[in-house]
């Protein structure tokens, strides 16, 4: 929202009739196009939720951008250009329906020369995240590794790593690497001798790496809290310290979770004591367990399960990749309805446990290579996991098991996706140009075609989805059956069932989405975001507040609505006003009717009220 010296500002100049040549005073910062009253407030966290400043459940939905930036082709930048982050910006609202990212920042680049931050680079990365803020999209910044550092690998090295700086692994005298017999990357983490060695110096602060990581981090985050306007910064939604921690060598006699008590949660506590440091008291630390605490094949105890409450000043963040799916070998077969409700019901379980919220910060699967064909259903399981922990085939028996709707992150989105130039380790004659460009990735879900336009490699109908971005009041289930496409097949594992024949009629072989939530009293509507696959004058919502086919423009006096979200990228939302307390509330947003009669509204609805009242109470 704009200051009160902004605004002033903006009636003095149309008064005076020279509004063509304003020109912002320095400091002061346009609000995001297309912005309602209730919209860019700061989240905090409370009650287990993201919360914004009206009260309202927040979800965070979206990717990382993105793994351009393990790369040396735009020196550790996920772009090359502010204008190819605005590019990318403008086509993640419009096509992939996200309103967060999960933003990579590298180490190396930031911190070239030990104690020094780099300007240019520092400078540069604030622009490009300032290009999400100004599309009305939330970022949370994430200092990103993997392999700890690619000044591990030589330039005949058949893998390459990011993070660490140069004079980091000087100071190391590592062996030389070598995973082995290692079929893919990931491997390399426990394998490698190098690598090993590398992250246990990092938890164990030899050398004072840690101290000196902690202290550039503390530097990074001063200058974005600086340089960003106040607006701007109220979109940050906090810091991820460090991406996918695991020990290298565990101590004698340690294991997994002494690890996590002993050496982890020590350093997130002083990385949370350098945001502090750097202004950001308000914004919570998105702290990640061991690596595999979650795995399915690579599994080791953790889960931070001795860190007590973490409470409002953290967030538990996780990721989650099928390992067997990505083997072809440990699973055989497609993903299937419910395939990962049990996974995602444990990170939900997690953050209830520590007195948090939870966010999925990296999932997704391989859209090349010998497992590719597994991607449809895999992702939209993990979609469906997001959204509920109950299975689609018993969703409506059992909705008030749904939990909350987690937050996620999907891994990745690049825009320069088979158009890469990065030299591998600086081998001239390695030159990568395919997939993301690194240890042969290939999971954007985005790239240019050949006029420069953004276009999506996934099936729109997955990754741009209704889900409920903000909600006054609290969320009790939600589902939505996106009838996304594994090649020519319609994957629907949702169906309405024959005990709601008009609510079924309704939906047809449509889209549609349930939200069930008990209001808070707050002036805020609740908030849906409308894919591309649902014009707003061909959506069907079937609420207890109303029905409506069409949906016409929101205003505060309209209980169901739609207007554009902020941004100024043409995406566009559902509104839903109810300002009571305690109140039961549902609604059920469709694509399937066309020009649906008011008697067949009338029967969903009187459907839908009979339903929510057996199930909710």
């Amino acid at each position: 929202m704009p200051n009160i010296r902004a605004r002033l500002l903006a009636v003095l100049v149309v008064l005076c009739g020279f509004l063509a040549t304003l020109v912002p005073p320095a400091g002061a910062a346009a609000s995001v196009p297309d912005s309602l009253s209730f919209d860019g407030t700061p989240l905090t966290v409370a009650n287990g939720r993201f919360v914004d400043g009206t009260g309202r459940e927040v979800v965070l939905r979206g990717y990382n951008v993105s793994g351009e930036t393990k790369l040396d082709e735009n020196k550790g930048l996920p772009f090359a250009s502010v204008a190819d982050a605005k590019k990318s910006a403008t086509a993640l609202r419009a096509l992939g329906g996200g309103n967060s990212v999960r933003f990579l920042l590298s180490w190396a680049y930031a911190e070239p020369v030990r104690g020094q931050l780099d300007a240019a680079y520092i400078s540069a990365a604030t622009a490009q995240i300032g290009a999400f803020l100004d599309a009305g999209i939330r970022v949370y910044p994430d200092f990103h590794q993997d392999l700890y550092s690619r000044y591990l690998f030589n330039s005949g090295s058949w893998y390459t790593g990011d993070g660490a700086p140069k004079w980091a692994v000087d100071l190391g005298g590592y062996p030389q690497e070598s995973c082995g017999i290692c079929f893919v990357w990931g491997q390399n983490i426990t394998q490698n001798n190098a690598v090993k060695a590398g992250q246990y110096d990092f938890w164990h602060n030899n050398h004072g790496l840690q101290d000196s990581f902690l202290a550039n981090a503390q530097r990074v985050m001063t200058y974005l809290k600086q340089n960003l306007s106040s607006d701007q910064f109220a979109g940050i939604i906090g810091f991820n310290p460090y991406n996918e921690p695991y020990a290298g060598t565990y101590d004698s006699g340690q294991k997994s979770r002494s690890w996590e008590q002993n050496l982890l949660w020590p350093f997130y506590v002083k990385f949370r004591a350098r945001m502090d440091a750097a202004g950001w008291q308000d914004k919570p630390a998105m702290i990640e367990p061991n690596l595999f605490w979650n795995g399915n094949v690579s599994k080791e105890e953790g889960g931070l399960l001795d860190v007590g409450t973490l409470g409002s000043r953290y967030v538990f963040n996780t990721h989650f990749y099928d390992q067997k799916a990505i083997s072809g070998i440990l699973m055989w077969g497609n993903a299937s309805d419910g395939q990962y409700v049990t996974d995602f019901g444990t990170v939900r379980d997690r953050a209830t446990a520590t007195g948090t919220t939870a966010i999925v910060s990296e999932f997704g699967h391989p859209l090349n290579g010998s497992t590719a064909g597994k991607a449809p259903t895999v992702l939209k399981a993990m979609y469906q996991a997001l959204d509920s922990r109950v299975k689609g085939a018993n969703w409506w028996s059992t909705p008030a098991s749904s939990g909350p709707v987690l937050s996620g992150s999907q891994w990745q989105w690049d825009i320069y996706n088979g158009r890469h130039h990065e030299y591998m380790n600086g081998n001239p004659d390695k030159l990568l140009t395919t997939g993301d460009g690194w240890n042969d990735e290939d999971l954007s879900a985005v790239r240019l075609d050949d006029s420069g336009t953004a276009v999506l490699r996934q099936d729109g109908r997955l990754v741009d989805r209704i889900y409920p971005s903000a909600t006054a009041g609290t969320t009790l289930a939600f589902t939505y059956e996106d009838r996304s496409r594994d090649g020519s097949t319609v994957l629907t594992w949702n169906p309405v069932p024959s005990s709601l024949p008009n609510v079924a009629s309704l939906v047809g072989s449509g889209q549609y989405s349930v939200l069930v939530w008990r209001s808070n009293g707050g002036s805020a509507p609740t908030e849906l975001h409308l894919p591309a696959t649902f014009p707003t004058a061909t959506t069907t919502v079937v609420s207890d507040l109303g029905t409506v086919y069409g949906p016409g423009a929101y205003s505060a006096s309209t209980k169901i609505g739609a207007a554009v979200e902020p941004g100024g990228t043409g995406s566009r939302r559902l509104l839903l006003s109810a300002a009571d307390s305690g109140t039961l509330h549902y609604a059920l947003v469709t694509n399937g009717a066309s020009s649906p009669s008011s008697s067949a509204l009338a029967a969903a609805r009187t459907e839908l009220a009979g339903w929510v009242a057996q199930k909710f109470g």
